[in-house]
C-alpha cells in the first residue's frame, strides 16, 4: 500500500515515541524500530539520514506543540501571574500526555546519541525560562508580585519544578503523575517573593 509523501515519515516518528513509552524500553535501535514498522533498515534512511535526525524530529514536535501553545496562553491571558500557571500546567499536562516524549525532554532517550539534541532540549529549557520571566515581569508590572521581586531567580526555580516533576514521572516508570497534587504545590510556588 502506497503512502502519502511524509505519511511514512511520520509513522516512523510516532512509533519511535511509543517505543520510548515503554517503562523500560531499551534503547532504540534503527533495527528494532524497522521491525516494529514491518520495512528494512534501508527503508528508514530513505525518511532520515540518521537516527539523530529522528530525534530532532520528535524534538520539533515538542517544540511546535509547546511553544504554540505558550503563545496562546500569554496572548490570551493578561495577568502575569495566571500566565505563569497556566504555563506551568501545561508543561506538566504535556509530560502527563505524551511519556515518550517526556523521555526525551529529560535526556533519557538522547543517552549515547548525537550531542547536539541534548543542547537543543537544554535550548528549549532555556526559551520556556525566558517566558516565565517576561510572565513575571508582567506580573510585577501589574502589582501581582512586589517590585523587588527576583524575577530570574523565580522563573529558574519553577523551570527547575517542572524538570523535576519530568525526572520523577519517567524515573518512575510513569507512574509518578506529574500533575498530582498540582494546585498545592502551586500555591507554594505561587508565594509572593520577599
Amino acid at each position: 500500500m502506497a503512502t502519502k509523501p511524509g505519511e511514512r515519515k511520520l509513522q516512523i516518528l510516532q512509533t519511535v515515541a511509543e517505543m520510548l513509552e515503554q517503562p523500560k524500553s531499551e534503547k532504540i535501535t534503527t533495527a528494532a524500530l524497522a521491525a516494529r514498522l514491518e520495512i528494512s533498515e534501508a527503508a528508514l534512511y530513505r525518511h532520515f539520514s540518521s537516527k539523530a535526525q529522528m530525534f530532532e524530529g520528535l524534538i520539533e514536535f515538542i517544540e511546535q506543540t509547546i511553544f504554540g501553545l505558550i503563545n496562546k496562553i500569554t496572548s490570551e491571558e493578561t495577568s502575569g501571574i495566571k500566565q505563569v500557571e497556566a504555563v506551568m500546567a501545561l508543561l506538566l499536562g504535556f509530560a502527563q500526555k505524551n511519556r515518550g516524549m517526556t523521555r526525551v525532554l529529560i535526556g533519557d532517550a538522547l543517552v549515547n546519541e548525537d550531542e547536539r539534541l541534548q543542547q537543543r532540549i537544554n535550548q528549549l529549557l532555556d526559551r520556556i525560562e525566558t517566558t516565565l520571566k517576561q510572565s513575571l515581569r508582567i506580573a510585577v508590572t501589574l502589582g501581582e508580585l512586589p517590585q523587588h521581586a527576583d524575577v530570574t531567580s523565580q522563573a529558574n526555580v519553577l523551570v527547575c519544578y517542572v524538570m523535576g516533576r519530568w525526572q520523577q514521572f519517567g524515573k518512575s516508570g510513569f507512574v509518578r503523575d506529574p500533575m498530582a497534587q498540582w494546585p498545592q504545590q502551586w500555591a507554594i510556588l505561587a508565594c509572593k517573593a520577599g
